[in-house]
């Protein structure tokens, strides 16, 4: 289960307007693929269409799917958005990282 924070999901819903998404239909693609300065990075884009090994989960009105293999590296993870200081952002809280880099856009576990 990926969770969705009340700020990522406006901001969501703000993107997904913007790129003529319809948040009520239309997913979220949440990923993890090699690569970062960690080993792993996130990605994060959105869909219209699920293939037949996604996982579909829906938290805070936003429909989230992820497929099998990234999985496994998010469960637990909340969503949520950062307006900050440090620059604007999704930011994924993954409680099974055991490192992460300065910019938090890779992991390692």
């Amino acid at each position: 289960m990926i969770q969705v924070s009340d700020i990522a999901k406006n901001k969501v819903i703000e993107l997904m307007r913007e790129d003529g998404y319809d948040a009520t239909t239309d997913f979220v693609r949440v990923g993890v693929k090699s690569g970062g300065c960690s080993g792993l990075s996130y990605e994060l884009n959105f869909d219209r269409s699920k293939t037949e090994t996604d996982k579909v989960f829906e938290d805070n009105n936003i429909k989230i799917i992820v497929d099998k293999k990234s999985f496994l590296y998010l469960v637990g993870t909340t969503l949520e958005y950062s307006g900050g200081l440090n620059g604007k952002g999704f930011v994924f809280n993954n409680p099974n990282a055991n490192r992460t880099c300065g910019c938090g856009e890779s992991f390692a576990l």
